[in-house]
């Protein structure tokens, strides 16, 4: 409209002979105001052009989290992109053959780059309803991350409707590959086994207190645990983790996950969930470690409910050494300590009771863990420990889904 208007006055001026001297001065003006017009215009256009995501399949991410484009990879995501074809062909085209296997996430795969560099990749299955929200938070939050005992991504793809995230490749995979495996877990005396947990004890007290984010799991258990050659352990899977402030102790949340048998009682019943329930988690995976025993192996138990009530009657008789795993019960081996083994089995019940003040901090449990002279407290009777009586007419049912992989459990009164 301007630019016509301008036109009109233009030809209106230099009709008249009187005021061709005043048309060429208008007509330089108008002229300088098109110019502009069309600058603003280009402008405009290129900075909508910017704002569009520039990586194909980033557009069903939500628009309030960093967009994950090349442009933005270092600022926004502290990490690398790589080229969907790159890892296509590091998997061989994400073959059977190197599937390592599945998690709520969706499929590993085993790849090699072509420098010769083994990866672990992390597929998004495509038809997961918690995979965006889980892939950005384990993006954002695991960047930043370094400690030994935690898993390192290596970087991610975002490409070709595609999502996954690329790891450090660990040789020995899943630790509940090997101590829940009847051949593999004869390998793993008693002194592996402490190696283990005192690792992870370890890597959990970074995320806690040590790490320039105060970070709670929320899904500490066996798989989630990996091991490389020497058997180091690495805390992994921190889709379902959060980040606390410096000054919060806990959090309430409508939407509980994470895995039953290893959530803490304040967080299963009521949402409640804090470094302590990380706490009882790592609790669980410790009693386990020592017994060989899963917590859900003991439901159609006659006597005990779970694991957690199984060791606790026993430690309560005196009789500790009797639920520790036959394969690392040898007296005449020098890696079998049985003063040791008593220690942790009272800081597991420690880390399992009812009452989240009542557990320890992972500083304290790792201060026990390496000091024989430093006292434990006595545990009292752990959370979810009540016994199964078939007479008991106020026996509760438990009833559990799993979505994803990640398993919900709500407990109705019959």
């Amino acid at each position: 409209m301007v630019m016509i208007i301008g036109l009109v006055s233009l030809f209106s001026f230099i009709s008249d002979d009187k005021s061709k001297k005043s048309a060429k001065v208008i007509g330089s003006s108008i002229g300088v105001s098109v110019l502009l017009v069309l600058s603003f215009i280009i402008y405009g256009y290129r900075k909508w052009k910017q704002k569009r995501p520039s990586i194909a399949g980033s557009q069903d991410l939500p628009m309030k989290e960093a967009v994950l484009s090349r442009e933005n990879k270092t600022e926004d995501l502290e990490l690398p992109l790589m080229e969907f074809d790159t890892v296509a062909i590091a998997t061989d085209n994400f073959s059977d053959a190197n599937k390592l296997g599945q998690v709520g996430f969706g499929i590993v795969y085993k790849g090699r780059l072509l420098e010769g560099k083994e990866i672990a990749v992390k597929r998004l299955s495509k038809t997961s309803v918690q995979g965006n929200d889980e892939f950005l938070n384990e993006v954002r939050l695991i960047a930043r991350l370094q400690h030994v005992n935690l898993v390192r991504l290596l970087g991610c793809c975002v490409d070709k409707y595609e999502k996954m995230l690329i790891y450090e490749y660990l040789e020995n995979l899943t630790f509940d590959s090997h101590h829940f495996d009847k051949t593999r877990r004869s390998n793993l005396d008693w002194k592996k086994r402490f190696d283990i947990v005192n690792g992870i004890a370890r890597g959990l007290l970074y995320l806690h207190q040590d790490s320039r984010l105060r970070v709670i799991h929320r899904d500490l258990k066996a798989s989630n645990v990996l091991l490389d050659k020497d058997m180091t352990p690495k805390i992994s899977d921190f889709g379902m983790a959060r980040i606390f402030g410096r000054d919060e102790t806990e959090a309430n949340t409508r939407k509980v996950v994470g895995t039953y048998g290893y959530m803490s009682p304040e967080y299963a019943m009521y949402g409640k969930f804090s470094m302590k329930s990380d706490v009882f988690s790592f609790g669980v995976l410790l009693l386990e470690i020592i017994s060989g025993k899963k917590n859900n192996s003991f439901y159609d138990s006659d006597r005990d409910l779970n694991l957690l009530s199984f060791v606790w009657r026993y430690w309560k008789e005196g009789k500790g050494l009797e639920i520790v795993d036959p394969v690392i019960v040898d007296w005449s081996s020098s890696t079998f300590r049985p003063h040791e083994i008593l220690r942790c089995i009272q800081i597991g019940l420690l880390c399992v009771q009812e009452r989240a003040d009542d557990r320890p901090m992972m500083s304290s449990v790792v201060l026990m863990f390496g000091s024989e002279t430093t006292a434990i407290p006595q545990p009292k009777t752990p959370g979810f420990c009540a016994g199964k009586s078939p007479s008991d007419s106020k026996q509760r049912e438990y009833r559990s889904w799993t979505v994803n992989q990640i398993t919900l459990s709500i407990l109705d009164a019959r």
